[in-house]
Protein backbone atom coordinates (compact mmCIF):
# COMPACT_ATOMS: atom_id res chain seq x y z
CA UNK A 1 0.00 0.00 0.00
CA UNK A 2 1.26 3.18 -1.19
CA UNK A 3 2.12 5.89 1.42
CA UNK A 4 -0.56 8.00 0.02
CA UNK A 5 -3.12 5.12 0.32
CA UNK A 6 -1.85 4.78 3.71
CA UNK A 7 -2.91 9.02 4.47
CA UNK A 8 -6.59 8.20 2.18
CA UNK A 9 -7.87 5.43 4.33
CA UNK A 10 -6.53 7.15 7.69
CA UNK A 11 -8.82 10.29 7.25
CA UNK A 12 -12.02 8.99 6.10
CA UNK A 13 -14.68 6.83 8.28
CA UNK A 14 -14.57 3.25 8.10
CA UNK A 15 -17.77 1.69 5.37
CA UNK A 16 -20.23 0.11 6.97
CA UNK A 17 -19.79 -3.90 7.56
CA UNK A 18 -22.39 -4.64 4.56
CA UNK A 19 -20.26 -2.54 2.39
CA UNK A 20 -16.57 -4.42 3.59
CA UNK A 21 -15.44 -5.06 0.05
CA UNK A 22 -16.75 -1.44 -0.72
CA UNK A 23 -14.32 0.88 -2.50
CA UNK A 24 -16.38 3.94 -1.75
CA UNK A 25 -14.48 5.09 1.15
CA UNK A 26 -17.01 8.01 2.31
CA UNK A 27 -20.26 8.09 4.47
CA UNK A 28 -22.91 8.86 1.92
CA UNK A 29 -21.99 6.43 -0.97
CA UNK A 30 -24.50 5.36 -3.71
CA UNK A 31 -27.33 3.35 -2.25
CA UNK A 32 -27.17 -0.06 -3.77
CA UNK A 33 -30.96 -0.24 -4.25
CA UNK A 34 -31.42 1.67 -6.68
CA UNK A 35 -29.23 -0.62 -9.10
CA UNK A 36 -30.93 -3.66 -7.62
CA UNK A 37 -33.46 -3.78 -10.21
CA UNK A 38 -30.57 -2.93 -13.50
CA UNK A 39 -30.78 -6.18 -15.80
CA UNK A 40 -28.85 -4.02 -18.72
CA UNK A 41 -31.41 -4.60 -20.53
CA UNK A 42 -30.52 -1.48 -22.99
CA UNK A 43 -33.91 0.21 -23.30
CA UNK A 44 -32.03 3.43 -21.99
CA UNK A 45 -29.71 3.82 -24.23
CA UNK A 46 -31.33 5.47 -27.42
CA UNK A 47 -32.08 8.22 -24.87
CA UNK A 48 -28.71 9.09 -23.66
CA UNK A 49 -27.71 12.03 -25.24
CA UNK A 50 -23.55 11.44 -23.99
CA UNK A 51 -24.48 7.66 -26.06
CA UNK A 52 -25.72 9.03 -28.43
CA UNK A 53 -23.21 11.19 -29.57
CA UNK A 54 -19.88 8.21 -28.68
CA UNK A 55 -21.46 5.19 -28.93
CA UNK A 56 -19.90 4.07 -25.90
CA UNK A 57 -20.81 1.90 -23.18
CA UNK A 58 -19.15 3.28 -20.30
CA UNK A 59 -21.41 6.81 -21.65
CA UNK A 60 -24.38 5.42 -21.51
CA UNK A 61 -26.89 4.95 -18.14
CA UNK A 62 -26.45 0.57 -17.96
CA UNK A 63 -22.93 1.73 -18.64
CA UNK A 64 -22.46 3.77 -15.61
CA UNK A 65 -24.87 1.83 -13.71
CA UNK A 66 -22.38 -1.18 -13.86
CA UNK A 67 -19.20 1.42 -12.67
CA UNK A 68 -21.07 2.69 -9.95
CA UNK A 69 -22.23 -1.06 -9.05
CA UNK A 70 -18.50 -2.62 -9.28
CA UNK A 71 -16.65 -0.03 -7.01
CA UNK A 72 -19.38 -1.08 -4.29
CA UNK A 73 -18.02 -4.55 -4.69
CA UNK A 74 -14.84 -3.82 -4.99
CA UNK A 75 -13.80 -4.14 -8.78
CA UNK A 76 -12.93 -0.95 -9.42
CA UNK A 77 -10.90 1.75 -7.70
CA UNK A 78 -12.43 6.12 -7.40
CA UNK A 79 -10.05 6.98 -9.80
CA UNK A 80 -9.80 9.19 -13.18
CA UNK A 81 -11.17 6.35 -15.28
CA UNK A 82 -14.11 5.79 -13.00
CA UNK A 83 -14.60 9.81 -12.85
CA UNK A 84 -14.81 10.55 -16.61
CA UNK A 85 -17.89 8.77 -17.42
CA UNK A 86 -19.87 9.64 -14.19
CA UNK A 87 -19.21 13.38 -14.20
CA UNK A 88 -19.76 12.94 -18.48
CA UNK A 89 -23.17 12.13 -17.62
CA UNK A 90 -26.00 15.52 -17.81
CA UNK A 91 -27.84 13.63 -14.99
CA UNK A 92 -31.17 14.35 -17.58
CA UNK A 93 -33.27 11.66 -15.99
CA UNK A 94 -33.79 10.48 -19.79
CA UNK A 95 -32.77 7.00 -18.87
CA UNK A 96 -35.25 6.69 -15.88
CA UNK A 97 -38.44 7.85 -17.74
CA UNK A 98 -37.11 4.90 -20.44
CA UNK A 99 -36.01 2.24 -17.98
CA UNK A 100 -38.67 -0.55 -17.33
CA UNK A 101 -37.65 -0.78 -13.56
CA UNK A 102 -37.46 2.99 -13.15
CA UNK A 103 -33.65 2.67 -12.03
CA UNK A 104 -32.58 6.76 -10.31
CA UNK A 105 -29.42 6.42 -12.14
CA UNK A 106 -29.51 10.28 -11.24
CA UNK A 107 -29.68 9.45 -8.05
CA UNK A 108 -26.84 7.02 -8.77
CA UNK A 109 -24.81 9.46 -10.57
CA UNK A 110 -25.05 12.63 -7.91
CA UNK A 111 -24.34 10.10 -5.26
CA UNK A 112 -21.18 8.82 -7.27
CA UNK A 113 -20.12 12.64 -7.90
CA UNK A 114 -19.96 13.29 -3.77
CA UNK A 115 -17.60 10.09 -3.73
CA UNK A 116 -15.74 11.40 -6.47
CA UNK A 117 -14.51 14.81 -5.23
CA UNK A 118 -13.73 13.40 -2.32
CA UNK A 119 -11.34 10.88 -3.23
CA UNK A 120 -9.69 13.84 -5.80
CA UNK A 121 -10.83 17.17 -4.80
CA UNK A 122 -10.17 19.33 -7.43
CA UNK A 123 -7.02 21.73 -7.55
CA UNK A 124 -5.40 25.40 -8.75
CA UNK A 125 -7.75 27.20 -10.42
CA UNK A 126 -10.30 24.80 -11.08
CA UNK A 127 -10.80 24.69 -7.29
CA UNK A 128 -10.91 28.30 -6.61
CA UNK A 129 -13.30 28.97 -9.61
CA UNK A 130 -15.46 26.11 -8.00
CA UNK A 131 -15.39 27.27 -4.48
CA UNK A 132 -15.97 30.77 -5.45
CA UNK A 133 -19.29 30.03 -7.27
CA UNK A 134 -20.62 27.42 -5.42
CA UNK A 135 -19.52 28.29 -1.82
CA UNK A 136 -18.42 32.21 -1.79
CA UNK A 137 -21.58 33.56 -3.90
CA UNK A 138 -24.66 31.30 -4.56
CA UNK A 139 -25.51 31.11 -1.38
CA UNK A 140 -24.91 34.41 -0.25
CA UNK A 141 -27.79 36.98 -1.53
CA UNK A 142 -26.07 40.49 -0.79
CA UNK A 143 -23.35 38.83 -2.81
CA UNK A 144 -25.11 37.93 -5.31
CA UNK A 145 -27.04 41.15 -5.81
CA UNK A 146 -23.91 42.91 -5.69
CA UNK A 147 -22.93 40.87 -8.28
CA UNK A 148 -26.05 41.43 -10.47
CA UNK A 149 -25.95 45.17 -9.73
CA UNK A 150 -22.49 45.37 -11.65
CA UNK A 151 -23.76 43.36 -14.28
CA UNK A 152 -26.90 45.63 -14.58
CA UNK A 153 -24.05 48.63 -14.71
CA UNK A 154 -22.30 46.73 -17.52
CA UNK A 155 -25.25 46.55 -20.04
CA UNK A 156 -27.05 50.28 -19.15
CA UNK A 157 -23.69 52.05 -19.03
CA UNK A 158 -22.63 51.17 -22.59
CA UNK A 159 -19.53 48.95 -21.21
CA UNK A 160 -20.71 45.92 -22.80
CA UNK A 161 -20.67 47.43 -26.15
CA UNK A 162 -17.38 48.69 -25.48
CA UNK A 163 -15.87 45.47 -24.25
CA UNK A 164 -17.53 44.01 -27.57
CA UNK A 165 -16.21 46.20 -29.86
CA UNK A 166 -12.77 45.80 -28.61
CA UNK A 167 -12.12 42.60 -29.61
CA UNK A 168 -11.17 41.65 -26.10
CA UNK A 169 -13.81 38.78 -26.71
CA UNK A 170 -11.46 37.40 -28.99
CA UNK A 171 -9.41 36.21 -26.30
CA UNK A 172 -11.81 34.39 -24.01
CA UNK A 173 -13.51 30.28 -24.65
CA UNK A 174 -15.92 30.32 -27.28
CA UNK A 175 -18.70 28.96 -24.93
CA UNK A 176 -18.15 32.04 -22.82
CA UNK A 177 -18.35 34.42 -25.44
CA UNK A 178 -21.57 32.87 -26.25
CA UNK A 179 -22.93 33.14 -22.78
CA UNK A 180 -22.07 36.55 -22.91
CA UNK A 181 -23.78 37.47 -26.35
CA UNK A 182 -27.02 36.29 -25.15
CA UNK A 183 -26.70 37.09 -21.60
CA UNK A 184 -30.80 38.56 -20.19
CA UNK A 185 -31.20 42.67 -19.35
CA UNK A 186 -30.54 42.49 -15.63
CA UNK A 187 -33.60 43.66 -13.65
CA UNK A 188 -34.35 44.24 -9.96
CA UNK A 189 -34.47 41.35 -7.74
CA UNK A 190 -37.85 40.89 -6.50
CA UNK A 191 -37.05 40.10 -3.00
CA UNK A 192 -35.12 43.24 -3.31
CA UNK A 193 -38.33 44.65 -4.76
CA UNK A 194 -40.26 43.37 -2.17
CA UNK A 195 -38.28 43.58 0.92
CA UNK A 196 -40.27 45.15 2.65
CA UNK A 197 -43.59 43.30 1.94
CA UNK A 198 -44.40 40.60 4.17
CA UNK A 199 -47.17 39.44 1.60
CA UNK A 200 -47.74 40.20 -2.27
CA UNK A 201 -51.89 40.33 -2.18
CA UNK A 202 -54.04 38.66 -4.16
CA UNK A 203 -56.13 40.77 -6.97
CA UNK A 204 -59.36 39.79 -6.05
CA UNK A 205 -60.80 37.35 -3.35
CA UNK A 206 -57.88 35.51 -2.04
CA UNK A 207 -58.06 31.54 -2.51
CA UNK A 208 -54.77 30.53 -1.43
CA UNK A 209 -51.29 31.75 0.19
CA UNK A 210 -48.72 30.20 -1.43
CA UNK A 211 -44.29 30.79 -0.60
CA UNK A 212 -42.45 31.54 -3.92
CA UNK A 213 -38.91 30.06 -4.82
CA UNK A 214 -36.93 33.07 -5.75
CA UNK A 215 -33.86 31.29 -6.61
CA UNK A 216 -30.13 32.89 -6.60
CA UNK A 217 -29.60 33.01 -10.66
CA UNK A 218 -32.91 33.22 -10.60
CA UNK A 219 -33.70 36.28 -9.08
CA UNK A 220 -30.41 37.75 -10.05
CA UNK A 221 -30.61 37.29 -14.09
CA UNK A 222 -34.20 36.16 -14.63
CA UNK A 223 -36.18 38.54 -12.29
CA UNK A 224 -38.58 39.31 -15.25
CA UNK A 225 -39.67 36.04 -15.41
CA UNK A 226 -40.22 36.00 -11.37
CA UNK A 227 -41.84 39.17 -11.54
CA UNK A 228 -44.58 37.60 -14.08
CA UNK A 229 -44.98 34.42 -11.48
CA UNK A 230 -45.55 36.73 -8.67
CA UNK A 231 -48.07 38.78 -11.56
CA UNK A 232 -49.64 35.40 -12.50
CA UNK A 233 -50.30 34.32 -8.81
CA UNK A 234 -51.60 36.93 -7.64
CA UNK A 235 -54.04 37.83 -10.64
CA UNK A 236 -55.42 34.32 -10.41
CA UNK A 237 -56.40 35.61 -6.41
CA UNK A 238 -52.71 33.86 -5.07
CA UNK A 239 -51.74 35.95 -2.21
CA UNK A 240 -47.87 35.14 -2.49
CA UNK A 241 -44.95 35.50 0.13
CA UNK A 242 -41.76 35.50 -0.27
CA UNK A 243 -39.44 34.08 2.75
CA UNK A 244 -36.53 36.92 3.42
CA UNK A 245 -34.39 33.40 4.65
CA UNK A 246 -34.29 31.22 1.72
CA UNK A 247 -31.63 30.61 -0.22
CA UNK A 248 -30.10 28.99 -3.01
CA UNK A 249 -31.88 25.31 -3.56
CA UNK A 250 -28.37 23.68 -3.88
CA UNK A 251 -28.98 21.59 -7.28
CA UNK A 252 -25.21 22.78 -8.82
CA UNK A 253 -23.99 21.51 -5.34
CA UNK A 254 -25.50 18.35 -5.77
CA UNK A 255 -24.59 17.96 -9.00
CA UNK A 256 -20.59 18.72 -8.90
CA UNK A 257 -20.35 16.60 -5.73
CA UNK A 258 -20.38 18.80 -2.95
CA UNK A 259 -23.00 16.87 -0.98
CA UNK A 260 -22.27 18.69 2.58
CA UNK A 261 -23.36 22.21 1.38
CA UNK A 262 -26.45 20.89 -0.54
CA UNK A 263 -27.28 19.79 3.05
CA UNK A 264 -26.27 22.75 4.47
CA UNK A 265 -28.44 24.73 1.97
CA UNK A 266 -31.35 22.42 2.18
CA UNK A 267 -31.62 22.60 5.94
CA UNK A 268 -32.29 26.30 5.62
CA UNK A 269 -35.08 26.24 3.16
CA UNK A 270 -36.68 23.50 4.81
CA UNK A 271 -36.21 25.85 7.55
CA UNK A 272 -37.62 29.28 5.99
CA UNK A 273 -40.53 27.23 4.42
CA UNK A 274 -41.41 25.78 7.40
CA UNK A 275 -45.09 27.39 7.81
CA UNK A 276 -45.86 27.56 4.13
CA UNK A 277 -48.30 25.01 2.88
CA UNK A 278 -47.13 25.33 -0.86
CA UNK A 279 -44.23 26.45 -2.45
CA UNK A 280 -44.08 27.84 -6.14
CA UNK A 281 -41.31 26.87 -8.15
CA UNK A 282 -40.20 28.23 -11.85
CA UNK A 283 -37.07 27.00 -12.60
CA UNK A 284 -37.73 23.03 -13.66
CA UNK A 285 -34.29 22.39 -12.10
CA UNK A 286 -34.44 23.91 -8.58
CA UNK A 287 -38.05 22.35 -8.14
CA UNK A 288 -36.65 18.83 -8.99
CA UNK A 289 -33.78 19.37 -6.30
CA UNK A 290 -36.46 20.45 -3.88
CA UNK A 291 -38.34 17.34 -4.20
CA UNK A 292 -35.32 15.12 -3.96
CA UNK A 293 -34.25 16.59 -0.69
CA UNK A 294 -35.44 13.34 1.47
CA UNK A 295 -32.52 11.42 -0.54
CA UNK A 296 -29.73 13.77 1.01
CA UNK A 297 -30.83 12.95 3.83
CA UNK A 298 -31.81 8.83 3.56
CA UNK A 299 -29.32 8.41 6.15
CA UNK A 300 -30.88 11.10 8.79
CA UNK A 301 -33.97 10.14 9.89
CA UNK A 302 -34.47 13.11 11.85
CA UNK A 303 -33.92 15.77 8.95
CA UNK A 304 -35.49 12.95 6.34
CA UNK A 305 -38.81 13.21 7.74
CA UNK A 306 -38.75 17.26 7.40
CA UNK A 307 -37.49 16.98 3.62
CA UNK A 308 -40.26 14.54 2.84
CA UNK A 309 -42.69 16.99 4.32
CA UNK A 310 -40.99 19.87 2.34
CA UNK A 311 -40.93 17.82 -0.82
CA UNK A 312 -44.82 17.83 -0.69
CA UNK A 313 -45.19 21.59 -0.72
CA UNK A 314 -43.37 21.61 -3.94
CA UNK A 315 -45.39 22.64 -7.05
CA UNK A 316 -43.85 23.57 -10.14
CA UNK A 317 -46.13 27.12 -11.43
CA UNK A 318 -47.20 25.06 -14.18
CA UNK A 319 -48.57 22.05 -12.73
CA UNK A 320 -49.94 24.60 -9.69
CA UNK A 321 -51.95 26.84 -12.15
CA UNK A 322 -53.41 23.64 -13.93
CA UNK A 323 -54.53 21.74 -11.08
CA UNK A 324 -55.99 25.26 -8.83
CA UNK A 325 -57.43 26.95 -11.63
CA UNK A 326 -56.21 30.15 -13.92
CA UNK A 327 -58.46 32.59 -16.04
CA UNK A 328 -57.85 32.21 -19.63
CA UNK A 329 -56.68 35.48 -21.23
CA UNK A 330 -59.10 36.92 -24.17
CA UNK A 331 -56.41 39.13 -25.60
CA UNK A 332 -54.51 37.28 -28.31
CA UNK A 333 -51.10 36.71 -28.83
CA UNK A 334 -50.65 35.90 -32.35
CA UNK A 335 -47.65 34.25 -31.52
CA UNK A 336 -46.21 30.40 -33.61
CA UNK A 337 -44.42 28.31 -30.63
CA UNK A 338 -43.33 25.72 -29.80
CA UNK A 339 -42.26 23.63 -26.41
CA UNK A 340 -38.85 22.68 -25.29
CA UNK A 341 -39.33 20.06 -21.92
CA UNK A 342 -36.90 20.91 -19.65
CA UNK A 343 -35.26 17.33 -18.44
CA UNK A 344 -35.77 18.13 -14.78
CA UNK A 345 -39.74 18.85 -15.21
CA UNK A 346 -40.34 16.20 -17.78
CA UNK A 347 -38.57 13.62 -16.57
CA UNK A 348 -37.77 14.52 -12.94
CA UNK A 349 -41.25 15.49 -11.93
CA UNK A 350 -43.15 14.41 -14.70
CA UNK A 351 -44.77 17.90 -15.39
CA UNK A 352 -45.52 17.56 -19.44
CA UNK A 353 -49.18 18.36 -20.49
CA UNK A 354 -49.84 21.16 -17.67
CA UNK A 355 -47.39 23.74 -19.69
CA UNK A 356 -48.78 23.12 -22.53
CA UNK A 357 -52.21 23.32 -21.66
CA UNK A 358 -51.33 27.00 -20.36
CA UNK A 359 -49.95 28.02 -24.05
CA UNK A 360 -52.72 26.30 -25.57
CA UNK A 361 -55.92 28.41 -23.74
CA UNK A 362 -54.31 31.66 -24.63
CA UNK A 363 -55.73 33.30 -27.69
CA UNK A 364 -53.98 33.54 -30.84
CA UNK A 365 -51.36 31.13 -30.13
CA UNK A 366 -50.36 28.60 -32.81
CA UNK A 367 -49.46 25.84 -31.14
CA UNK A 368 -46.12 23.19 -33.19
CA UNK A 369 -45.27 20.34 -31.36
CA UNK A 370 -41.25 19.46 -32.04
CA UNK A 371 -39.76 16.23 -32.71
CA UNK A 372 -38.31 14.56 -29.28
CA UNK A 373 -39.31 17.63 -27.33
CA UNK A 374 -38.39 15.66 -24.06
CA UNK A 375 -34.57 15.51 -25.04
CA UNK A 376 -31.98 17.30 -23.28
CA UNK A 377 -30.28 20.66 -24.17
CA UNK A 378 -27.11 20.62 -22.98
CA UNK A 379 -27.42 23.14 -20.41
CA UNK A 380 -27.71 20.61 -17.16
CA UNK A 381 -26.88 23.52 -14.65
CA UNK A 382 -23.33 24.53 -15.22
CA UNK A 383 -22.25 21.58 -17.57
CA UNK A 384 -22.39 23.87 -20.77
CA UNK A 385 -19.45 25.87 -19.10
CA UNK A 386 -17.88 22.46 -17.46
CA UNK A 387 -18.11 20.26 -20.79
CA UNK A 388 -18.54 22.28 -23.47
CA UNK A 389 -17.78 19.91 -26.73
CA UNK A 390 -19.91 17.51 -25.33
CA UNK A 391 -22.93 20.39 -24.25
CA UNK A 392 -22.52 21.87 -28.24
CA UNK A 393 -22.77 18.41 -29.86
CA UNK A 394 -26.14 17.84 -27.65
CA UNK A 395 -27.35 21.51 -28.39
CA UNK A 396 -26.98 20.91 -31.87
CA UNK A 397 -28.60 17.45 -32.19
CA UNK A 398 -31.34 19.61 -30.15
CA UNK A 399 -31.80 22.62 -32.42
CA UNK A 400 -32.51 20.17 -35.41
CA UNK A 401 -35.73 19.04 -33.97
CA UNK A 402 -37.32 22.76 -33.34
CA UNK A 403 -39.46 23.82 -36.16
CA UNK A 404 -37.88 25.86 -38.83
CA UNK A 405 -41.40 28.46 -38.81
CA UNK A 406 -42.00 29.36 -34.98
CA UNK A 407 -41.96 32.59 -33.69
CA UNK A 408 -40.79 31.40 -29.95
CA UNK A 409 -40.05 28.52 -28.01
CA UNK A 410 -41.06 28.25 -24.57
CA UNK A 411 -40.19 25.89 -22.08
CA UNK A 412 -39.73 26.45 -17.49
CA UNK A 413 -36.34 26.27 -16.60
CA UNK A 414 -33.60 29.49 -16.89
CA UNK A 415 -30.17 27.18 -17.70
CA UNK A 416 -32.83 25.57 -20.74
CA UNK A 417 -33.18 29.27 -21.96
CA UNK A 418 -29.82 30.25 -21.68
CA UNK A 419 -28.51 27.02 -23.83
CA UNK A 420 -31.62 27.40 -26.41
CA UNK A 421 -30.67 30.57 -27.16
CA UNK A 422 -27.13 29.87 -27.99
CA UNK A 423 -28.21 27.71 -30.28
CA UNK A 424 -31.04 30.18 -31.55
CA UNK A 425 -27.93 32.82 -32.31
CA UNK A 426 -25.31 30.26 -33.49
CA UNK A 427 -27.62 28.08 -35.93
CA UNK A 428 -29.44 31.42 -37.30
CA UNK A 429 -32.69 30.93 -36.14
CA UNK A 430 -34.71 33.84 -35.15
CA UNK A 431 -37.01 32.26 -32.45
CA UNK A 432 -37.63 33.86 -29.45
CA UNK A 433 -36.80 32.10 -26.40
CA UNK A 434 -39.80 32.57 -23.36
CA UNK A 435 -40.44 31.00 -20.19
CA UNK A 436 -44.22 29.59 -20.31
CA UNK A 437 -45.57 31.66 -17.35
CA UNK A 438 -43.96 34.93 -19.00
CA UNK A 439 -46.78 34.40 -22.07
CA UNK A 440 -49.90 33.90 -19.24
CA UNK A 441 -48.54 37.29 -18.10
CA UNK A 442 -48.31 38.80 -21.11
CA UNK A 443 -51.67 38.03 -22.33
CA UNK A 444 -53.18 39.23 -19.04
CA UNK A 445 -51.48 42.46 -19.10
CA UNK A 446 -52.49 42.98 -22.79
CA UNK A 447 -56.54 42.28 -21.45
CA UNK A 448 -56.12 44.95 -18.81
CA UNK A 449 -54.79 47.30 -21.33
CA UNK A 450 -57.16 46.56 -23.54
CA UNK A 451 -60.02 46.89 -20.98
CA UNK A 452 -61.39 43.26 -21.30
CA UNK A 453 -62.32 41.87 -18.20
CA UNK A 454 -61.96 37.95 -17.29
CA UNK A 455 -65.58 36.51 -16.84
CA UNK A 456 -66.25 33.58 -14.42
CA UNK A 457 -67.20 31.82 -17.00
CA UNK A 458 -63.91 32.10 -18.82
CA UNK A 459 -62.03 30.56 -16.03
CA UNK A 460 -60.87 27.08 -16.29
CA UNK A 461 -59.22 23.98 -14.54
CA UNK A 462 -58.16 21.65 -16.44
CA UNK A 463 -58.99 18.89 -13.52
CA UNK A 464 -62.35 20.08 -13.56
CA UNK A 465 -63.20 20.48 -17.04
CA UNK A 466 -61.74 16.43 -16.91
Amino acid sequence: MSVNEKELQSNVEPPCASASLSNYLWDDHPDENKWADCVHCGMCLESCPTYLETGQEQHSPRGRVHLIKSVAEGKLEVNEQFMDPVFQCLDCRACTTACPADVDVGGLIEEARGQVRQAIPLKGMKRAVSHFFLKDLFPHKNRLNAVGGMLKFYQKSGLQQVVRKSGVMKVMPDHLVEMESIMPTIGTPVQKKYKDVDVIPAKGQPKARVAMLTGCIMDVMFSDINESTINVLTHNDNEVVLPKNQTCCGALHIHAGDRETGKRLAKQNIEAFNDAEKVIVNAAGCGCALKEYPELFRNNPEWKEKAEDFANKIEDISKYLYDTGYEKPKSELNKRITYHDACHLAHGQGIRHQPRQLLNDINGIDYVEQRNADTCCGSAGIYNITNPEMAGAVLERKIENVPQDVEMISMGNPGCMLQMAIGVQKYGRRAEIVHTVQLLDWAYQQDRKNGTGISDENQTAAGREE
